[in-house]
């Protein structure tokens, strides 16, 4: 007898799910990124619960497992729009609500991929549990590789390394930096859902007790990993806060204001110092925008600088706004003022990565649809060399306001001969959250590369931070200030300088592979008619 062609065979009854739970319930699975997008929130400044970040992952983790992939996307996207619409929040503030809510649900979307690829693997999960913490944490550093680069430059705020200021898990930065310590955090919450999940449904003391062993290591392994201590001389630096008149985006209404703060601030140290009240700095540092009128073409300004400069009789890197020859561009710069002969313009750092949107205008006459006011937002254009800025007595690496974020521009600076971390910043048009997520950054770059660092802004939070990430004199937010401080300067590079891209490279590749190995596993698929939620068969 002839068989019917296979695909008008009868269908056979239902192929039995793999042993092993089913998905999560699709109202347990969705409180479950929501409490994710909560954990990972008040794990970053300014709450600071760091140990809320592996538990935050944990929880989205197990939302998707097993779910379609669609279903991981919508999850993950869940947990990112609680996550960050409340961390940008200070976004508002300078660009209404706008671009905060474009850029928090572009941000979001990108957390949604996380939740997908996580579904995707599950399969994988599933036949290899003790690669959960692996799988976990190779894509957690992609997810976040993808939202340093793109759209427009990326911007990776809300990272899970920068939740660790206060964890052992800060220290793994000199080995191999920012992805590393993500790759930690990501991995003990992988381990803490394979505990949880294989506790809850089918305990067995083996592979119980190995993923709890897994979880403490990943947790109180990293405080044993030594630190790189400066091994150069010391130089007195001091930093100026110099305020403004008011918070806001109109703080530059009174552009002189905000230059007269900073002069008058360097004065009152210089006169300190003669009556032997501060000992004497061998470098002053003023923040971003501590000249938003150009000192370069503005005599005034100039001579005012020029001062402050003879006063202390030291140079000042000065955060300076420069104007060109096209009235609509501009530039972003650290210039470095001696005391005698005034601007080394040899000695300039310009911004090399503007932030869109705000600093610059992408797409203009598309965003011009949407609102007049991007023609408020005039063209700054990018630097295209790294802050290493001679400064006589010592090498400072500068890197300007957001681009502490991102970790190739540090590397780089870093690279390239800095001897101590600068970060001049400017958070008048933000508010004390941001500055706070800013210096976690700082603290992160301090331990990654094994220089001393600091951060400096007009209204704060302005800091001194050690190769430990320990932070000294702190100032608070909204106020005029003056921190004096000794900094070692760096002799030998860390792990994670050297090695650069490549332990991030390798985590991506990681992920495409397991992503690609998946493939196989979800070949066949059976429906639970309960909720709709897939179960893929293990074959």
């Amino acid at each position: 007898m002839t068989m019917p062609p296979p695909e008008l065979a009868e269908p056979g009854p239902a192929t039995p799910p793999p042993p092993g739970p089913a998905p999560l319930r699709l109202p347990v699975a969705a409180a479950l990124a929501v409490a994710a997008g909560v954990a990972l929130l008040l794990a970053l400044p300014p709450y600071d619960v760091w140990w809320l970040a592996p538990v935050g992952v944990a929880l989205l983790t197990a939302a998707t497992h097993r779910r379609r992939p669609r279903a991981g996307l919508g999850l993950g996207f869940l947990a990112g729009v609680v996550l960050f619409y409340p961390l940008l929040e200070w976004t508002r503030i300078a660009a209404g609500w706008l671009p905060w809510a474009l850029l928090s649900t572009a941000e979001a979307a990108v957390i949604g991929l996380a939740g997908l690829a996580g579904a995707w693997l599950s399969p994988l999960a599933d036949r290899r549990r003790a690669l959960w913490p692996l799988l976990t944490g190779v894509l957690w550093v992609a997810d976040e590789a993808l939202r340093d680069r793109a759209p427009f430059g990326g911007f990776p705020w809300g990272r899970l390394a920068f939740s660790q200021g206060d964890a052992p898990a800060l220290r793994l930065a000199a080995w191999g930096g920012a992805p590393l310590v993500t790759f930690a955090v990501a991995a003990t919450g992988g381990a803490l859902v394979a505990l949880a999940w294989r506790t809850w449904r089918r305990p067995a003391l083996l592979p119980v007790a190995g993923f709890a062993a897994t979880t403490a290591v990943l947790i109180g392994a990293p405080a044993a990993v030594p630190l790189t201590a400066p091994g150069g001389p010391s130089y007195t630096v001091a930093i100026v806060q110099g305020n403004v008149p008011r918070l806001g985006l109109d703080f530059n209404a009174q552009r002189r204001a905000v230059l007269d703060n900073h002069v008058t601030a360097t004065r009152r140290l210089a006169a300190a110092v003669t009556a032997g009240e501060q000992p004497r700095p061998d470098l002053v540092i003023w923040p971003e925008n501590s000249s938003d009128i150009d000192p370069l073409r503005n005599q005034d300004a100039a001579d005012e600088i020029s001062t402050a400069a003879r006063e202390i009789g030291v140079p000042i890197l000065v955060g300076a706004v420069l104007r060109t020859d096209n009235p609509g561009d501009i530039k972003n710069a650290g210039l470095l003022w001696m005391p005698v002969t005034g601007p080394d313009l040899t000695q300039t750092y310009i911004k090399q990565h503007p932030v869109p949107f705000a600093e610059y205008m992408p797409l203009r006459p598309i965003a011009r649809l949407v609102t007049d006011k991007v023609d408020l937002v005039r063209n700054m254009l990018a630097g295209d060399h790294a802050g290493v800025i001679d400064t006589g007595p010592l090498t400072l690496g500068d890197v300007i306001c957001f681009e502490v974020a991102y970790d190739g521009i540090v590397r780089d600076t870093v690279a390239k001969g800095a001897q101590i971390l600068t970060v001049q910043t400017n958070n008048a048009t933000f508010d004390e959250g941001e500055a706070r997520q800013q210096l976690a950054m700082v603290r992160l770059r301090a331990v990654e590369h094994g220089l001393d660092s600091l951060m400096v802004s007009t209204v704060g939070v302005s800091a001194f931070v050690d190769t430990s990430g320990g932070v000294h004199g702190a100032t608070a937010f909204n106020t005029a200030g003056v921190v004096v401080h000794e900094m070692a300067t760096g002799a030998t590079r860390t792990l994670a300088t050297r090695s650069g891209i490549w332990p991030e490279a390798i985590a991506v590749g990681l992920a495409v592979i397991a992503l690609v190995g998946a493939v196989p596993l979800r070949r066949r698929r059976v429906i639970d008619s309960n909720g709709g939620d897939e179960i893929v068969e293990e074959r």
